[in-house]
C-alpha cells in the first residue's frame, strides 16, 4: 500500500489519521506541493488533478479522501468506523459527501490568509503566475487567482462562511448528545472532519466557532488527544508552521471576524 500525501494537507491529514486509526502501515511518498511536486507527470497519471492524497493499494488506485477512508474501513476493518445504526450510517455519509465544500472553505480561508501572505512575500507575480497555470482544473485556477489578488475581499469568502456556519450548527447540533459527530460511537466522521477545524484553529479561528459553539472546542481537545492525531497530523507539520499560520491568520483575524458576523 503506497500512500501519495502531503505533510500540511488537510485531505492528507485526514487519511493518515484514519490509517493511525486502523494500524496500517503504508509506503510514504511526500510531495512538496510549494515545489510542485503534484504537476510531475508519473503523478499526474495516477491523478489527474494534481492534488493529494491518492491512495495505491495494489495497483487500485484511489483518489478523495474520505473515498480513501471509507475504502480502507470496509476493506481493512470490517467497516467499523461506519455507524452500525441505518440512520446513523446515513447521516454518516452525508458527511461525507459533505466535506468536499468544507474543503473548499477551508482551501478559501487559508488561502486568502497565511498563505497568501507567505507566498506573496516570498514569490514573485512571475512565479505565481507559472505555478497556478499548471493548475488543470480552470475553475480552481480562477480561485487561486482571485484568493492571491482579494483576499478576504474574494466574492468566495462569502461561501466559504455560509459553508462553514452550517458546519458549525450541524457539528454542534450532533455532539449535543455525545462526545462523537460520528453518532454514539467514534467514528469516520470524527476523522473526516478532525483535520478542518485543526486547521482554522491554527489559523486563530477558533472565534468562528467558540463563543455559539464551544462544544465544537472540546471535540477538538478529544480528538488530539488521541494517538492518531499524532501520528497523523502533529507528527508531520513543519518546525515553525503553525506559527507561521497563526501570525498570517492573526493578522487577518480581525477583518474575517468582522465579515463573519456580519454573514
Amino acid at each position: 500500500m503506497k500512500l501519495y500525501h502531503a505533510a500540511t494537507s488537510v485531505c492528507s491529514q485526514k487519511v493518515r489519521v484514519g490509517m493511525a486509526e486502523l494500524e496500517l502501515e503504508y509506503d510514504s511518498v511526500t510531495l512538496d506541493l510549494q515545489k510542485g511536486d503534484q504537476f510531475d507527470p508519473d503523478y499526474m497519471a495516477l491523478n489527474p488533478d494534481a492534488v493529494v492524497p491518492t491512495l495505491n493499494d495494489k495497483g487500485l488506485v484511489i483518489v478523495e479522501s474520505s473515498l480513501i477512508l471509507e475504502y480502507l474501513d470496509r476493506e481493512y476493518n470490517g467497516r467499523k468506523l461506519m455507524p452500525a445504526d441505518t440512520g446513523e450510517e446515513t447521516a454518516a455519509r452525508h458527511w461525507l459527501l459533505r466535506t468536499v465544500a468544507v474543503h473548499a472553505a477551508i482551501n478559501t480561508l487559508t488561502f486568502s490568509t497565511a498563505m497568501r501572505r507567505k507566498i506573496l512575500a516570498e514569490k514573485s507575480e512571475e512565479q505565481i503566475a507559472a505555478s497556478l497555470a499548471k493548475m488543470p482544473d480552470p475553475v480552481m485556477r480562477k480561485k487561486r487567482h482571485d484568493l492571491f489578488d482579494n483576499g478576504l475581499a474574494s466574492p468566495y469568502l462569502g461561501q466559504a462562511l455560509m459553508c462553514l456556519r452550517r458546519t458549525f450548527e450541524d457539528m454542534a447540533a450532533a455532539l449535543k448528545d455525545g462526545r462523537w459527530v460520528s453518532g454514539s460511537e467514534f467514528g469516520i466522521v470524527d476523522i473526516a472532519l478532525i483535520a478542518y477545524l485543526d486547521r482554522l484553529d491554527h489559523l486563530g479561528f477558533d472565534g468562528l466557532w467558540m463563543p455559539k459553539y464551544p462544544a465544537l472546542g472540546d471535540w477538538l481537545a478529544s480528538m488530539r488527544a488521541r494517538p492518531s492525531y499524532e501520528t497523523g497530523i502533529a507528527s508531520h507539520i513543519p518546525a515553525g508552521a503553525i506559527e507561521a499560520y497563526r501570525k498570517g491568520g492573526s493578522a487577518a483575524w480581525p477583518e474575517l471576524e468582522r465579515l463573519w458576523i456580519r454573514s
